[in-house]
């Protein structure tokens, strides 16, 4: 960090990397450039200019994504399938490896440039038309981030309920649809997680570092405990109910499940740079989701059924969600250290999965007006405005809103994927995604794309209408071929990949620099390439003190 005039007369002046550190945000701050467009870039858009987390922080990330109430009751729901257990754990495996595939696809671009989800996007969707992508991820992650925020709240509850039997009234007061004890549990988690979220990405790398590892200790000791209640002898792999289906029947189950893996992952998935671009290299992001992933999904995942199946014996039913397994063990201990640990665990899915990401899209909207603590601000508000509690109990409203909005993650996905791999042959122009002029390669068409633009339209409104309407057929008991709904995601990816390739191939617009230099071709790390364009020495006329008040 650079001395001030009053400490040292050789070093008088800075660079903004310097004013960056010594105003106290995180390190590895954007390196904004004299000729970016403030219309386009802030210290958040811009690329990084350090890379500093290890495999263990991609690790982590993993983990706290994973270890949630709804990753245990999704990992729980597979095993009732009606398959056999060794067919339920192939088809987890199957259905992570293809998550970890496509999140390496996802990861390169960001982390090779050291940019977040939406600007990489600025490259195939054009400067505006990367605003498409970026308001329909903010959107999803805006709603879901509700609902996660009221899951934590209902384990808060429990905490509340326990240690302070007279909280039980609040329950009888409700306003807007949810009880009195429910609005002060989620404004207490609410503010928390404002709070953590404001105090940077290098704050919320340290607390996912925690959050993940804390919830398997604690998912540990209640199998533990729970398995030495019911007797080994007593524990089955095998949740399912009713007559088991034979090997034909089991095939297309085994798929709806590979399906179903691939969904819970999929808004993760497709911003997944905005976490990459901060990977010190390829290499450790690849093997942070190695070990985050297969590895790590498929432990908690046996661990989430030995829990669940231990609860037949012990409580005399089975029980999938771990906060009511909690309330039923019924000591002190128990309830504060479980409801406390699962609190934890969602709002660190909610940090990594609802926050980060309408933090970057929202503010890639307007960057000189909105930073990014105020595009998760706009988020963390919006979510109280859509009142999650009254509509996420109502499997019609979910269907019919994030179900329209949902599928069409998959045609985003392919349509980067194609226009990175593809179309650009990993070669990107970092500087010019932050300029407006029109003579730009970015450009486009009024700052569109309109191959990505003809992609979206072409691939998302089929993916909507096998999402949305063969579940409307059904409800009206025409025909029942909502089974589908469960590959809209695969359908949109080939789709959105298919339909750009052939739009390119027809009418090439994403420029591929062959033999220019200043490109990141994707072969060297983000902080290396931008490290070799520093921007100029801030004016003399602006000394450090002035320049970080």
């Amino acid at each position: 960090m650079a001395e001030s005039p009053a400490a040292s007369d050789a070093a008088p002046f800075t660079k903004p990397h310097d004013i960056v550190e010594a105003a106290g945000l995180p390190i590895g701050a954007g390196n904004m450039k004299p000729e970016y467009d403030l219309r386009l870039a802030n210290e958040d858009l811009a690329p990084l200019r350090k890379q500093t987390w290890s495999s263990y922080n991609i690790f982590a990330f993993w983990m706290s994504d994973v270890h949630s109430v709804g990753g245990y009751v999704t990992a729980g729901s597979l095993f009732a399938l009606g398959i056999a257990s060794w067919q339920v754990l192939l088809a987890l495996l199957i259905g992570i490896v293809i998550v970890q595939v496509f999140v390496n696809l996802v990861a390169k671009p960001s982390q090779r440039t050291g940019v977040p989800f939406p600007v990489v996007n600025r490259a195939i969707f054009g400067i505006r038309g990367a605003n498409i992508p970026a308001i329909i991820r903010g959107l999803i992650a805006i709603a879901w981030y509700g609902v996660q925020t009221f899951l934590a709240a209902e384990s808060l509850n429990i905490v509340f309920l326990k240690f302070i039997p007279a909280s039980a009234e609040l329950l009888e007061h409700s306003f807007l649809g949810l009880s009195a004890l429910g609005w002060i549990s989620y404004a207490i988690l609410w503010v928390a997680q404002a709070a953590l979220f404001w105090r940077g990405m290098e704050v919320i790398r340290r607390f996912i570092d925690f959050a993940g590892p804390a919830v398997y200790v604690v998912m540990i000791v209640l199998a533990v405990y729970l398995v030495s209640q019911a007797g080994w002898q007593n524990i089955g792999l095998d949740l399912s109910v009713g007559e088991p289906l034979d090997f034909w029947a089991s095939i297309p189950v085994m798929l709806t499940a590979i399906a179903i893996v691939v969904s819970y992952f999929s808004g993760p998935m497709l911003n997944f740079g905005d976490f990459a671009r901060y990977g010190r290299s390829f290499a450790a992001v690849k093997r942070g989701n190695l070990l985050g992933l297969p590895i790590n999904f498929l432990f908690f995942s046996l661990l989430t059924v030995i829990t669940a199946s231990a609860t037949v014996p012990v409580f005399g039913r089975l029980i999938t969600d771990p906060i009511q397994t909690v309330q039923e063990i019924d000591t002190v201990f128990a309830v504060l250290l479980g409801g406390l640990t699962f609190v934890i665990a969602t709002v660190g899915i909610n940090i990594v999965a609802n926050f980060i990401s309408p933090a970057f899209d929202f503010s890639n909207v307007a960057p000189r007006k909105i930073s990014w603590r105020m595009g998760g601000m706009i988020a963390a508000v919006g979510s109280v405005l859509l009142t999650p509690w009254n509509w996420y109990s109502n499997d019609t409203a979910i269907h019919y809103t994030l179900g329209l909005l949902g599928a069409l993650i998959g045609p985003l996905f392919g349509i980067l994927i194609a226009g990175y791999y593809v179309a650009a042959h990993q070669r990107i122009k970092v500087d010019a995604m932050y300029t407006m002029d029109q003579a730009g390669p970015y450009w486009y068409r009024r700052g569109y794309n309109p191959n990505a633009v003809k992609a979206i339209l072409a691939a998302g409104i089929p993916t909507v209408i096998l999402g949305v309407f063969p579940k409307l057929f059904a409800d009206m008991g025409l025909f029942d071929i909502s089974w589908i709904g469960n590959y809209t995601w695969f359908i949109g990816c080939g789709l959105g990949y298919a339909l750009f390739i052939l739009f390119e191939r027809l009418d090439p617009k994403v420029p591929t620099f062959e033999g220019e230099e200043g490109v990141s071709d994707g072969t060297v790390d983000g902080a290396a390439a931008t490290a070799q364009s520093e921007p100029p020495a801030i004016s003399a006329e602006i000394p450090v003190h002035e320049a970080t008040r």
